[in-house]
């Protein structure tokens, strides 16, 4: 397993057995022939007389030229519907925000027009030998054709992408700046299994305020599950291939989630989770999103993702607020202090900053782990933000000057996730183990061992002084974080059969 394993990595783990009924359904699609609209048959259009021209008598403006009318019969190709999800499942992960190959960026319209390092312009309005993205996506040469490395685009899709440029390179979506995803209807997402062949990696859980129900993301879904008992209560379906960021409203009526398929789409939305229900999408994204936090009061939801950025949403209105990009790389995790006037981030980046809500700048930058920053926190009082990283330490600074104030080791693997309520300070790591430390002196209270691979996910409930932990492959132990004993373990898989004794033996 390789030293560097967040949470896209652990995707190739899913992509076996367990999709093994999504792959029928997606084997009988690809039989059947598709039909393009470059294709249709449009009848022969009687030329128009020439309108007779009058002689200017003074200068002016040239028009421009009219796009080139699609003949009748032959339907217009909608950029928002067609086009956009083509370049967004295919082009933008090489061409996005982050180091775009040949300084190409296809993640909105605006910059799909735009020429990149070669010169040459990705799209020309009815000119198809000016368009260098048609040149490359129907070229014969496996060298030049892109995607790259992989498999060349559907012939269907390729004509599609000819026919629209033919037909102009309409754009018929509400903002040319915004990213494709948002252009993009809401997909019906895959169907979870309904039993699990394999388990997978637990990348997020959550309690629910009063410690009674702990969510946890699943395979295109949110699975519900009584901590008591291990029982699942409820499936929240339509859901994004991963969930990598939960977090319940601090009365229980909502539940954000943060995830998405990694260099593909990301999505932030808000679920009902007594009814099982989507209330509302919030923002789609060009990749992963990966945390969401509700401030304190329950009315600001923050949420950050691989592209950069840090949103922040009008809860009641669902409206986005304010947008951050002030890091160079993914945005690994957010937190707001206790008055929800600030905000920490964790980045890919090797930073953690704090920003002023506000204005949206940046007040404090901390360099100080020198690795990828996975989780971020604020002191209950405010006035120290902890981060924890790659480097295998937590981290305390100050967030009006980015100094470090202390440092906490005995570590022996990257840091996850670090969380800190009631003075109590709970950490989860890649050397299978979960951690309290005193707030007050960092001195280490105990270790919770017992999980047989990388703890990625944790959670600890004040009210019944329960912590959750799950792990990369598949498990959930419940403990008493006052005596440190197990209650509690099983495979957060609805369906799975865990191995018996003697197998497990052989």
């Amino acid at each position: 397993m390789p030293k560097w394993i967040p949470y896209i990595a652990m995707l190739a783990f899913v992509a076996g057995p367990v999709l093994a009924a999504d792959s029928k359904d997606k084997k009988a699609d690809s039989k059947a022939p598709a039909k393009s609209a470059a294709t249709a048959k449009a009848p022969a259009a009687k030329p128009a007389a020439p309108a007779p021209v009058k002689p200017a008598t003074a200068a002016k403006p040239v028009a421009k030229p009219a796009a080139k009318p699609v003949p009748r019969g032959v339907p217009s190709v909608s950029f928002s519907k067609q086009i956009a999800p083509i370049l967004l499942k295919n082009c933008a992960g090489c061409h996005g925000t982050t180091e775009p190959k040949g300084e190409y960026q296809l993640h909105t319209f605006a910059l799909a027009t735009k020429p990149g390092e070669s010169g040459d312009m990705p799209i020309t309005p009815g000119k198809l030998d000016s368009s260098y993205l048609y040149k490359l996506v129907s070229s014969k040469d496996a060298d030049e054709r892109m995607p790259k490395d992989a498999d060349p685009l559907p012939a269907a899709q390729i004509a599609l992408v000819k026919l629209w440029i033919e037909q102009g390179a309409r754009f018929d979506g509400p903002d040319k700046q915004a990213p494709l995803a948002s252009l993009v209807p809401r997909k019906i997402h895959t169907a979870p299994p309904a039993s699990y062949r394999v388990p997978i990696a637990v990348t997020a859980l959550c309690f629910r305020p009063d410690g009674k129900e702990l969510a946890i993301g699943g395979y295109h879904e949110i699975t519900i599950w009584d901590p008591a008992s291990g029982k699942l209560l409820r499936r929240i379906k339509n859901v994004e291939q991963r969930i990598y960021g939960l977090d319940y409203k601090s009365d229980g009526s909502l539940l954000a989630a943060a995830g998405g398929t990694p260099g593909e789409s990301g999505e932030v939305a808000l679920y009902d989770p007594t009814k099982a229900v989507l209330v509302r999408v919030l923002a789609t994204t060009n990749d992963v999103a990966f945390g969401v936090a509700f401030n304190p009061q329950g009315t600001k939801l923050a949420a950050c993702a691989a592209d950069r950025s840090i949103r922040i949403f009008d809860v009641a209105k669902g409206a986005e607020e304010r947008l951050i990009e002030d890091h160079a790389d993914w945005v690994m995790g957010v937190a707001w202090n206790k008055d929800g006037t600030q905000l920490a981030s964790a980045s890919r980046d090797k930073t953690s900053k704090v920003f002023d809500l506000k204005t949206g700048e940046s007040l404090a930058t901390y360099p100080g782990h020198g690795e990828t920053v996975y989780s971020v926190q604020f002191t209950p009082d405010g006035k120290q933000v902890m981060s924890a990283g790659g480097d295998k330490k937590v981290h305390f600074w100050n967030p009006t000057d980015g100094k470090q104030a202390a440092v906490v080791t005995g570590f022996s693997g990257e840091v996850f996730r670090v969380e800190l309520k009631g003075g109590r300070l709970f950490s989860c790591s890649s050397d299978r183990m979960a951690r309290e430390h005193k707030a007050a002196d960092r001195a280490q209270v105990r270790v919770f061992s017992g999980h047989k691979d990388y703890v990625y996910a944790l959670d600890f409930n004040e009210p019944t002084s329960r912590l959750a932990t799950g792990s990369f492959d598949g498990e959930v132990r419940i403990w008493d974080a006052a005596s440190g004993k197990q209650l509690l373990a099983f495979q957060a898989a609805p369906g799975y059969p865990p191995p018996s004794t003697a197998q497990v033996k052989k």
